[in-house]
């Protein structure tokens, strides 16, 4: 298991496409963040060009080596959180479930680093806390990533 990972990006709506269900954040510091909008967010119709938005990300991670023939996995699951938007904003949270089967493809013990590659070619690089599963894995070795996230939206 890896320590929970707490993201938090700040910023003004800049730009909004509904049909990709996509949004483009200007930070304070002028640089811009995408973030993809799951259909869940029922009012994101309602995000307006200016809005103020605060989003907060919680990560848990956790990592489990796989069997040698065990078949890949590949799901996700979300359930709606308390207080999904139904004040005067937009806004609210959510949480999900995903795992997926990743193959290590880069082993970095100088940057204490993993990188993983999933489906899709999707890759992930996380650092590792515990030097000690260095001496556990090695390129090639096929794992289940497991993913508990939360996310809480705010629109001012």
């Amino acid at each position: 298991m890896l320590p929970t990972e707490t993201v938090t990006v700040e910023g003004t709506v800049e730009t909004i496409d509904l049909a990709r269900r996509h949004v483009n954040l200007k930070t304070a510091d002028g640089k811009f963040v995408g973030l993809d909008v799951p259909k869940s967010a029922k009012r994101f119709g309602e995000l307006k060009v200016g809005d103020k938005v605060k989003a907060t990300y919680n990560n848990q991670v956790i990592v489990q080596m796989k069997k040698p023939g065990e078949p890949a996995v590949n799901k996700a699951y979300a359930a709606k959180g308390p207080g999904t938007g139904e004040g005067a904003k937009p806004g609210g949270s959510v949480a999900g479930h995903r795992i997926i089967t990743a193959t290590i493809t880069e082993i970095d013990k100088d940057a204490s680093s993993i990188t993983f590659e999933g489906p899709n070619k999707w890759k992930y690089t996380r650092r590792v806390v515990d030097p000690k599963v260095f001496d556990q894995v090695k390129v090639g070795d096929r794992v289940d990533i497991v993913w508990n996230t939360d996310v809480t939206v705010s629109v001012n």
